[in-house]
């Protein structure tokens, strides 16, 4: 008779052979053949434009990464809605401070401005040269004329 940890080392060597029969049976009955439609990228039906090996904007990653954490966060919510009235006033305190603390890292995002995705571009002061034509004298004539 088996033990409990022997059914379980069964079912995991049973799950390895019948992952490793799919493999085999897929490496004996895939064409060994290739083709430049099957080299190409292939992406939603659409032909690719350039290189797939381009830079992507940083910024990109880190509103995924908000977004996954804020949505695991509220994730968190329907649970609690549900088993709402059984928690009383200790639990609605509890996630009154859970959804201050998610509100406090969201306001903290948007003050750094990482939901922003045009970045505005920092206007460097340029200097205007003067006219060959003017001299320095000319210009501070008409800079007295002016005031």
């Amino acid at each position: 008779m088996l033990t409990e940890f022997g059914k379980i080392l069964l079912f995991f060597i049973f799950g390895a052979l019948l992952v490793g029969a799919g493999l085999i049976t897929a490496w004996l009955l895939r064409p060994s053949q290739s083709y430049p439609e099957k080299d190409s990228t292939y992406e939603c039906g659409e032909e690719p434009i350039g290189s797939p090996w381009i830079r992507v904007n940083i910024r990109f990653y880190v509103v995924a990464l908000i977004f996954l954490i804020f949505d695991v966060e509220v994730a968190f919510l329907f649970p609690w809605a549900l088993v709402y009235k059984n928690f009383g006033v200790f639990g609605f305190l509890e996630m009154v401070v859970f959804l201050f603390i998610l509100f406090v890292g969201y306001a903290y995002v948007w003050v750094k401005g990482d939901l922003n995705w045009d970045k505005p571009q920092p206007l460097v002061p340029t200097i205007k040269k003067q006219n060959q034509s003017e001299s320095t004298e000319q210009t501070a004539m008409k800079s007295a004329e002016e005031a």
